[in-house]
């Protein structure tokens, strides 16, 4: 009801005023006057401009927020596996190694069978849930023990949870696709109006510089739809980081644990 009443204004201001326009004219006509009072072709594009322009700068900060609040939450979760096998370090046996083997086949998890869904939209692998619903079995055993090394492990495991669901979450576009296409419409037709409104006498220089403007603006709206799917753009966020802390816990559960098996394979899938 909203967008049809919005519509519905819109028009009927634009059928006013352009009746009240052809209103004027003809008394104008009638009584001799000339057309110095018309708004010129620039008066008109302004108004365009400032909306294009205004709107491309919402976007484009939307966008960036989107991309940096995912690039965070890659961070942050890297960080809180690698302290949740730390932590693990002063957790008493099995525990111990059932945890640092269970954030070793989480790392290794989220960089080889989740990551790559992060490119269609974000979704949770089962792969890697089977190590996040089994930090939570072995913390209940601690709990049962009164470890002291529990709440800490728990405070590691919310935030690294958090930061995985923010991560997902944000690998959906954070621009409605209506939104997006108004402003492409806006631009274009700000593009396309001056190119309306260029003089008569035009030179060389008027033209490099519409040229240059277009350019810009495309580039832009390349550049928005790039960083808004941050984990699929040219510019995407990798798995580097989550990889550099799956290699270095893999190698001190090797030095903690000699001769130890870790339950999963290479790409994080239990074994």
């Amino acid at each position: 009801m909203t967008m049809i009443l919005t519509v519905v204004i819109i028009a009927a201001a634009l059928a006013v005023g352009l009746f009240a326009n052809q209103v004027r004219r003809r008394r104008r006509a009638a009584a001799g006057g000339g057309d110095g009072e018309e708004a010129s072709v620039s008066d008109l594009v302004s108004p365009l401009e400032t909306l294009a322009v205004l709107l491309l700068a919402f976007v484009i900060v939307l966008a960036a927020e989107s991309y940096g609040s995912a690039s965070a939450a890659v961070e942050a979760e890297a960080g809180r596996v690698d302290q949740l096998y730390e932590v693990a370090d002063y957790a008493p046996e099995p525990q111990r190694e059932r945890l640092q083997a269970a954030a070793v086949c989480y790392a290794r998890a989220i960089q080889a069978a989740e990551w790559p869904l992060m490119a269609e939209g974000g979704e949770k692998s089962p792969v890697a849930s089977v190590w996040s619903s089994g930090f939570r079995t072995h913390f209940k055993e601690l709990a049962h023990r009164d470890d002291p090394t529990f709440e800490l492990l728990v405070e590691a495991d919310d935030e690294r949870s958090k930061a995985r669901q923010t991560r997902i979450s944000e690998a959906s576009p954070a621009i409605p696709p209506s939104v997006y296409w108004f402003m492409v419409v806006a631009l274009a037709a700000t593009v396309g109006a001056f190119a309306f409104g260029l003089p008569r006498d035009r030179g060389p220089s008027h033209l490099t510089l519409l040229c240059v403007l277009a350019v810009l603006f495309t580039g832009s709206l390349l550049l928005i739809e790039d960083i808004d799917t941050p984990f699929s753009g040219q510019i995407r966020i990798t798995s580097e980081t989550m990889a550099r802390t799956a290699q270095d816990i893999s190698e001190d559960y090797a030095a903690d644990h000699p001769g130890g098996a870790l339950p999963c394979d290479a790409g994080g899938v239990r074994t």
